[in-house]
């Protein structure tokens, strides 16, 4: 039978599944509501559905290359029980694999493609995962690198993964790259070098400066080189090159890939959850509610 609007529309509020699939579902039951309410419930779609309004800020990072390819994802669960579940790890891994091999544009596009080892698309293959463990799980965001043959990329996971870093380097090798990973890691610089940070933000912070040296007292005559002095540390604690390296505290970031033959090209810093409002459960009520599933 034909399927309506209609019919779509009265599934979706029942199941608070997507359009598509709505449609799917009764496509494949002939137009029988009940029995489209189950097949979404089979799929694990219904069920997945139902957790889309919880707050998913734990998870796991991971961090990837292939060639000149390399990728950063982050993907979140709602506890960090089940972040430390093998199946959710081999998960974030399978997801990872797919954005490294396919490179969509956005998250939009990832959860679109038809993922291997499915029997759909990536969001298909999400929602059967959240139908096993029981708790919302979700693709937050992801950056794909490109690099020539003569860079090297830097890899590296902090935390079990809770933290992940990729980082471009030009001209020297990987473990060169890996150490400012490391030092990224740490540190959390926002720029590369002093020429990343706009003109508008920098002029916000001289401009912050001065003042707070106005309300110093400072004679205004030698306001303007306090400023600028002041404005070496803003950049240091801001930008990569000009941080101390967390290896080697008595030379810069920047220099120590200059002495290994190579600059900094770029970086992407992943922490599970930043920026996220995290849920309040103590251990006990985590525990609570995995037994209750």
């Amino acid at each position: 039978m034909a399927i309506s609007a209609k019919m779509v529309k009265e599934l979706r509020e029942k199941t608070g599944a997507g359009m598509m699939d709505c449609k799917k579902a009764l496509t494949e039951t002939d137009g029988d509501m009940d029995k489209a309410v189950d097949f979404l419930r089979e799929k694990g779609i219904a069920k997945a559905a139902k957790k889309a309004d919880r707050v998913a800020a734990e998870g796991l990072t991971a961090v990837k290359s292939d060639g000149n390819t390399g990728v950063i994802v982050e993907i979140n669960s709602e506890t960090d029980f089940v972040a430390k579940n093998e199946n959710f790890q081999n998960l974030v891994s399978a997801i990872a694999d797919h954005i490294l091999q396919n490179k969509p544009a956005d998250v939009e596009e990832a959860l679109g493609q038809s993922f291997e080892g499915s029997d759909g698309t990536l969001q298909n293959f999400i929602n059967d995962q959240i139908a096993k463990i029981g708790e919302k799980i979700s693709l937050r965001r992801f950056e794909v690198a490109e690099k020539t043959d003569s860079q090297s990329f830097g890899e590296y996971l902090h935390m079990g993964g809770r933290i992940g870093v990729l980082t471009v380097v030009e001209g020297a090798d990987e473990e060169t790259a890996k150490d400012v990973a490391m030092h990224v890691a740490a540190i959390n610089p926002r720029y590369v070098g002093r020429d990343s940070v706009s003109e508008e933000e920098v002029n916000r912070e001289r401009e912050v400066l001065k003042q707070q040296a106005l309300n110093e007292g400072k004679p205004e005559n030698i306001v303007e080189k306090m400023v600028e002095g002041r404005l070496g540390k803003f950049f240091e604690e801001i930008c990569l090159n000009e941080q101390a390296f967390v290896k080697d505290t008595d030379q810069k970031v920047g220099k120590y890939v200059e002495s290994k033959g190579g600059k900094v090209v770029s970086f992407a810093r992943f922490e599970v959850g930043e920026g996220m409002e995290k849920r309040e459960d103590n251990f006990a009520e985590e525990v609570m509610s995995q037994v209750k599933k």
